[in-house]
């Protein structure tokens, strides 16, 4: 699915992509016009949609993530975990990232933006607490960041994220604004709500990989890397087209009938992505970490669990609520900003040294070649 992963010094990442993979932006912006186009014009789609749910996880979303996330969770070297789990750097600038700053900045900016719109304002605020666990995956591994990396880090925030959302939830919305005299706001959320979601979104897809990868090797390394892997690569692709597609033909018609509250609620968007991919870029490059570390970092800190926000918002406030709204805009913005941060970070890429390759790496290292 995406370029190798031992760049050559003098060709640029982004000449090496296959077809597929540079194209990517008008795949994506054809499956979010699709979208939005039928959940505004084909009658009851999103109600049929939306019907289709266990627990208020939506079937065809999970389907499309299970498929998404697969085969970049089938590529992960399982045995390479503890090299990263080793690296407090990585693990002590993610966690600070996704559960300090981030949070607190998407605070700051829904009240610096939304001051008058405190139903958006609430949503942006839901926003910024679910961090990615999803999606994520993709735009690393489309990126060339450490795929390893990213499982860890995912999973890192899958268990925060079941431990810490409520209270959370709790401080920026009622505690934090009381004690600055602002309005508050109650979040009603349960701990095994939020259990459910994780294990649907990368429960699900992340045994499934482990699997793959454990009974694949049983007929050879070699055979697994160069010859299976390339099979499944594209089916990532298709999936996380079908999820945009279905994503916003479930909210088609919300976004579309409001386009001036769209625009109020995608500015602070727009900045906090910017803000967090950057801000995680430059952490990375500033502790040392390589180009693949660093650039896992960034995406991990940038991308939001929407599917998690928006089902809080619905629960709480209601399927029409503004907050619920702000929660659909997320993906609207995040979608295409992180597609070009694929396209900066791997552009930013020789500005990395190569990393010395291990003894392992240097008997197996055979990099899956890309999509035709």
């Amino acid at each position: 699915m995406s370029a190798p992963r031992d760049a050559a010094a003098v060709e640029p990442v982004v000449a090496r992509l296959s077809t597929l993979d540079r194209l990517l932006p008008v795949w994506i912006g054809l499956a979010m016009l699709a979208g939005l186009a039928a959940g505004r014009w084909v009658p009851g789609l999103g109600g049929a949609l939306s019907a289709v749910e266990v627990d208020g996880i939506s079937l065809p979303i999970a389907l499309g993530l299970l498929v998404m996330m697969y085969p970049v969770l089938a590529k992960v070297r399982y045995d390479r975990l503890d090299a990263v789990t080793s690296d407090r750097r990585l693990l002590v600038s993610s966690l600070a990232l996704n559960w300090v700053v981030g949070p607190a900045l998407m605070f700051a900016l829904a009240w610096l933006t939304l001051p008058d719109l405190p139903a958006y304002r609430t949503g942006l605020i839901i926003v910024g607490l679910a961090r990615c666990i999803a999606m994520v995956i993709v735009w690393n591994d489309l990126a060339c960041g450490d795929r390893e990396a990213a499982a860890v880090l995912v999973a890192l925030n899958s268990v925060f994220q079941v431990v810490a959302f409520a209270g959370l939830g709790w401080f920026y919305l009622s505690a934090l604004p009381s004690w600055l005299g602002l309005p508050t706001a109650d979040l009603h959320v349960s701990a095994l709500g939020i259990a459910k979601s994780v294990l649907v979104f990368l429960g699900v897809p992340l045994v499934a990989g482990y699997l793959t990868r454990r009974l694949g090797e049983r007929r050879g390394r070699d055979w697994y890397e160069s010859r299976f892997l390339p099979r499944i690569g594209p089916a990532a692709l298709y999936g996380l087209l079908f999820t945009i597609v279905v994503l916003f033909a479930l909210q088609g018609e919300e976004i579309t009938s409001r386009p001036l509250d769209v625009v109020r609620i995608a500015l602070p968007l727009l900045a906090y992505f910017a803000l967090m991919w950057t801000g995680g870029f430059a952490l990375g490059r500033l502790v040392g970490l390589g180009y693949e570390r660093t650039t896992t970092l960034a995406f991990t800190a940038a991308g939001n669990n929407f599917e998690l926000a928006i089902a809080v918002a619905i629960a709480t406030f209601g399927a029409t609520s503004g907050q619920a709204l702000a929660g659909v805009v997320g993906p609207l913005i995040e979608v295409p900003v992180l597609v070009a941060l694929v396209y900066a970070a791997l552009a930013a890429r020789r500005f990395f040294p190569a990393p010395p390759a291990t003894a392992e790496e240097s008997a197996d290292a055979r990099p899956v070649p890309p999509t035709p």
